[in-house]
């Protein structure tokens, strides 16, 4: 096991990491930017390190910075979080290069699964469930439209070098289809450093089920069934829970299933989450793969039972996965989450502020996952998530009931934050019915987001 972990995030991502790391009784090192230094969770460490301003790129996004400090503190692991470094396979080397063990799966998987067209390519060598796409697209009208025709419009253009719903753009004819793309190369270009699209089929209505991968050093995966992200604003999810509504037990543990056997035989190695978009006619098709813990873990972790934290640790560590998890996994309950955002819930655009005011719910099957304390300053400079919302309970139906009820007890002042918009969906007859899916918000708020 290792003797020090260098975290290298912030917020709630940082919190959650230094809590498991305290729980194996493993010294911590944590991080902070200029806006940061006043964190609550920084007391969590064993020690702490002060990166630079509050600007991402010269504090968690220098690498230089980072690798100092891993060797100043003597660290011999470092776990990434979720976003800024956490999927860079060059930093991922870097610090193996620095004599520690990053905590994540090896460079060459989050090298393969970073660049979409190649992880599309690579997953359908193994039989992956795939819908119609593209390659890179070039620089040549023709060729864009051929490829477009060759699909079926309606389609979708997505950066290949990046996530999180950035440049993703639909077009349902030629006319749409050559400007999406060059919007979709600038907005690449600004988030990722790269012009690179490609075309996917646009699949109407679409859900966006993700299943949970855990895998070791010595060739064995397992998943821990899926979660259910389909409601979003902006590509960006908002609720997440586990199981999915509506989907037959049967149906989704055999994708399930099918999905670890590809990521066993493929030699996966560490934590992962393959995406998938559900279609109105019941077939899942792949999306991406991401390589790291994600911000939804908790559902799963609630319905499992499992300490998806830890367990990335000790299979980063070396150990088995037998060991990790002995026998084989079940889903008690239901679990949802609700992400709580520093945003007007009436455009859901960021509301950065003081937390004049900052008392989260508590109660029995009622988790808050947070890096803020009241007081504490929502700034511009990072995501506006303050906070995210787990209950679970015997039922769907009882853990949304406890989740309207948790968020309507969570007392934060000094900002606009989006808990009504949160509850008006929780609330809507579309939501509680399961009948969920990519737009959901957009139709029940009858807004464009």
């Amino acid at each position: 096991m290792f003797n020090k972990v260098l975290v290298v995030n912030r917020g709630a991502v940082a919190a959650r990491v230094l809590r498991a790391l305290n729980a194996m009784n493993i010294p911590s090192v944590a991080v902070y930017s200029e806006a940061d230094h006043h964190a609550p969770y920084l007391e969590m460490a064993s020690q702490t390190f002060a990166i630079g301003p509050a600007p991402a790129r010269e504090s968690y996004l220098n690498q230089d910075t980072i690798i100092e400090v891993l060797k100043k503190s003597g660290a011999d692991g470092l776990h990434p979080g979720y976003g800024f470094l956490s999927e860079n396979a060059g930093f991922a080397q870097k610090v193996i290069d620095a004599g520690a063990q990053f905590i994540g799966p090896s460079p060459k998987w989050i090298d393969a699964m970073g660049h979409k067209t190649r992880a599309r390519d690579l997953a359908a060598q193994y039989g992956m469930p795939m819908s119609q796409g593209s390659e890179v697209l070039p620089d040549d009208n023709d060729v864009i439209i051929a490829a477009a025709r060759k699909i079926g419009f309606p389609v979708l253009v997505k950066p290949a070098g990046g996530g999180g719903g950035i440049g993703m753009l639909p077009a349902k004819d030629e006319a749409e289809l050559l400007t999406a793309v060059e919007r979709s190369r600038s907005m690449a270009s600004r988030g990722f450093g790269t012009t690179e699209v490609y075309l996917e089929k646009l699949i109407e209505r679409p859900r966006h089920v993700e299943f949970q991968i855990l895998g070791d050093r010595h060739g064995d995966a397992m998943h821990l069934f899926e979660r259910d992200c389909s409601t979003q604003r902006r590509n960006q999810k908002v609720i997440e829970e586990a199981p999915g509504p509506l989907i037959p037990r049967d149906k989704a543990v055999a994708v399930a299933d099918q999905i670890a056997g590809i990521m066993r035989t493929m030699g996966y190695d560490n934590i992962g989450t393959v995406e998938m978009l559900l279609g109105a006619d019941g077939s899942f098709n792949f999306l991406e793969m991401n390589t790291r813990l994600q911000v939804e873990h908790g559902v799963t972790e609630e319905v499992t039972g499992v300490d998806l934290v830890r367990a990335q640790i000790r299979s980063a560590a070396g150990e088995k996965l037998g060991n990790i998890l002995p026998g084989k996994a079940e889903i008690k309950g239901h679990a949802i989450q609700a992400r709580v955002y520093a945003e007007d819930p009436k455009n859901f655009f960021p509301s950065p502020g003081k937390l004049t005011v900052f008392r989260p719910p508590e109660g029995e099957g009622i988790r808050v996952d947070t890096g803020y304390a009241e007081g504490r300053d929502v700034t511009p400079h990072y995501d506006p998530m303050i906070a995210k919302v787990i209950v679970r309970a015997a039922t769907r139906e009882a853990a949304i009931d406890k989740l309207v009820e948790a968020l309507g007890g969570f007392d934060i002042q000094g900002l606009k934050h989006n808990i009504p918009a949160v509850i008006n969906i929780l609330r809507s007859e579309q939501f509680r019915s399961g009948r969920v899916h990519t737009g959901i918000i957009g139709e029940v708020t009858g807004k464009k987001v």
